[in-house]
């Protein structure tokens, strides 16, 4: 039977073993060691915590002498040996060695093998494994996005040469519209002119009557003459000249799938002398990876927010989006379609006019701003030298909420169509690689989704008015999680997430306003603001300095808080 804790091997005492005589090889107990060492006998023997104690050497029977355990080393020969066997000739002035030792030393080396292995080789190839998984998946969603971006090079490829077709056709339409219009009017000659051949030959039959016959010697008969037939030309015909193109040539237009000439890095292994307190193996991270990584582990959240001041936006009625731009600059909008920028200080930089009234813009890598126009379904860039160019048609669908991607520069799109709503991916050149609309039952998964934002794991966050719920999927486009408020009716307005992975929603329902704070899965953190403090919010982003503004329903001001500490 096992026993649930080691017990003192002193005769009766059944008390927790905590030390070990190394001479007797016997288990002691606190009191019993002290006994122990106070007995004339035993007083000079060494006596260890449990876990230093030596190992007891085994009962080996010598080769040569049977009847004797082996209890010295031959330092020479490196076999064990029994008292006997070192008078024997082969081992004579022979270094001797107490066998007990050095099975101590052996088993000692052992132990200190296992715990490196299990403490670093181990838990090291196990993370190198781990890594390797991960990598596997990386790998299946670049080449899931390769494949993306194949099929809509294709795509668009399709899409010009029916337009080129169309053109073609078009043009082909026009040189036969006027080559007929040539010959038409050609016809009309030949018309007017048989007309008047006939109307002539009327007029000469009539001479023949004796009752003209004086007109036959008159000058006007003198002056008749027959007009010669009218010239025309004939038409050239068009040829068709077929272009010349190769596979090669189509392979070229849709691009192609290579590696950089980029020699690959040797996976991380974490230093030996790190290995009894850092067991995990750090994954691939870049500088800037690394910089957020320390500041996540500075960060978390705190109990309770900070004011720590307020702003008006000029321009503005009230805030229902902010978006940050390069430099710590922002972007305001209300829902009468004012988009407004401020400079540091609060100062109106620009303003212009749109048709957008809730999550409709975003700041793009590059520093520019891009905007949905639901009315004419477009997306337009506001460059930073404030040129504003069509970027995206959306065809059928209307653009309402628009993300741009800080981690690949993805551009993400909730639209709406009749009854239908999808969100769409483009690349950062606008090409369309993804939509997203339905989950793996089949089951529509947006209704309204008015803002829209990425979490640092890639998932993508929308703010479904009509669903009443902040809706999660993955990079796929899986379906994750929906979250649906703490109260009983959740109207999620707008929408952003943090560095520490944190997506904090405003709940919009009038007489429950609140703050919504929940962890990239899905579970629910805390109220950073409660509808007892009385603020219609709607407008949010986190700055660069991982502070909350938080714009407002009726009026045109934005509070800044601090809520990580």
């Amino acid at each position: 039977m096992a026993q649930h804790y080691l017990v003192c091997g002193t005769e009766d005492c059944k008390r927790n073993c905590q030390f070990y005589c190394n001479p007797c090889h016997q288990r002691l107990c606190e009191r019993c060691r002290d006994e122990h060492q106070e007995s004339p006998d035993t007083k000079d023997h060494e006596v260890v915590p449990y876990k230093q104690r030596k190992p007891q050497l085994p009962e080996e029977k010598c080769n040569l002498h049977p009847k004797r355990n082996v209890e010295i080393l031959c330092k020479e020969c490196n076999v064990p040996l029994c008292a006997k066997c070192i008078f024997m000739k082969e081992h004579t002035c022979h270094q001797l060695d107490d066998l007990e030792e050095k099975y101590a030393e052996k088993i000692a080396f052992c132990r200190s093998k296992i715990s490196k292995i299990q403490e670093y080789y181990l838990s090291t190839s196990q993370d190198l494994k781990k890594e390797i998984k991960e990598d596997v998946m990386e790998i299946k969603k670049t080449m899931d996005d390769i494949r993306n971006s194949i099929r809509a090079e294709a795509d668009s490829l399709k899409k010009l040469v029916d337009k080129v077709t169309s053109d073609k056709l078009e043009e082909a339409n026009k040189i036969e519209e006027t080559l007929l219009k040539t010959l038409n009017s050609q016809e009309k000659t030949y018309e007017d002119y048989t007309e008047y051949l006939e109307k002539l030959l009327k007029e000469f039959h009539s001479y023949k009557s004796f009752t003209n016959f004086r007109v036959l010697f008159s000058e006007d008969f003198d002056k008749l003459k027959i007009q010669s037939i009218p010239e025309t030309t004939q038409l050239v015909l068009p040829v068709f000249t077929a272009g010349q193109f190769y596979k090669d040539d189509v392979s070229k237009l849709l691009g192609s799938v290579n590696f950089p000439n980029t020699k690959p890095d040797n996976r991380r292994i974490k230093p030996m002398e790190n290995a009894s307190t850092q067991l995990k193996l750090p994954g691939k991270q870049t500088r800037r990876d690394a910089e957020k990584s320390d500041v996540k582990q500075t960060l978390s959240l705190s109990s309770s927010v900070t004011k720590v001041r307020e702003y008006t936006v000029p321009g503005v009625d009230r805030v229902y989006h902010i978006s940050l731009g390069k430099s710590g600059r922002l972007w305001f909008s209300d829902c009468y379609g004012n988009l407004v920028q401020t400079d540091l200080q609060g100062n109106q930089v620009q303003k212009i006019k749109t048709s957008g009234e809730n999550g409709y813009h975003t700041v793009t890598q590059d520093g520019d701003l891009i905007y949905t126009d639901r009315k004419n379904k477009v997306i337009n860039r506001i460059t930073q030298d404030n040129t504003i160019t069509e970027f995206i048609k959306t065809g059928d669908w209307e653009p309402l909420s628009i993300h741009s991607s800080r981690i690949n520069g993805d551009i993400l799109v909730g639209m709406i169509k009749d009854k239908e709503a999808k969100v769409t991916r483009y690349n950062k050149t606008g090409k369309e690689i993804q939509n997203i609309q339905r989950d793996n039952k089949e089951q529509e998964l947006y209704k309204y989704p008015h803002y829209i934002t990425e979490n640092i794991n890639g998932d993508i966050c929308t703010s479904d008015f009509n669903k009443q719920a902040v809706v999660v999927v993955n990079r796929s486009g899986e379906h994750r999680f929906s979250y649906t408020g703490q109260g009983s009716v959740f109207y999620p307005y707008g929408i952003c997430t943090d560095l520490l992975g944190h997506i904090i929603v405003c709940n919009g329902y009038s007489g429950n306003n609140s703050l919504d704070i929940i962890d990239q899965d899905g579970q629910f953190l805390s109220l950073l603001l409660t509808p007892q403090q009385g603020i219609r919010l709607r407008g949010l982003c986190v700055d660069d300095e991982s502070h909350l503004h938080l714009g407002q329903f009726y009026i045109p001001t934005v509070t800044v808080y601090k809520y990580l500490q």
